[in-house]
């Protein structure tokens, strides 16, 4: 049996699969016969639909760990701007003292 080229799916055509799988009547076995997918990529699909929430979710919705990172990146930024200011009155200070 020759060895198949690595298909590339879209992020919409994974979520239709997924779809199937869960309000649909066929198994994840015969969804993926029906798609000609191998059954552990949909598998894979419907366990990453599960960990990332509903899948009504619009595809441009932030995921958990990005919520989650994001919420830290901007932890990140308010202490550095809070550094800046601080910072810039000894400069303002020194500024004013040499002229």
């Amino acid at each position: 049996m020759a060895k198949r080229k690595r298909r590339v799916f879209t992020p919409s055509f994974k979520a239709d699969a997924v779809r199937l799988c869960k309000t649909g009547d066929r198994s994840v076995a015969q969804v993926a016969k029906d798609l000609d997918l191998t059954e552990t990529a949909l598998r894979a699909w419907i366990k990453r639909a599960d960990e990332e929430g509903p899948s009504s979710a619009p595809p441009n919705e932030l995921t958990s760990p990005e919520r989650e990172e994001l919420t830290e990146l901007r932890r990140k930024v308010k202490r550095l701007e809070m550094e800046c200011e601080i910072l810039k009155k000894p400069a303002a200070f020194f500024a004013k003292e040499n002229t």
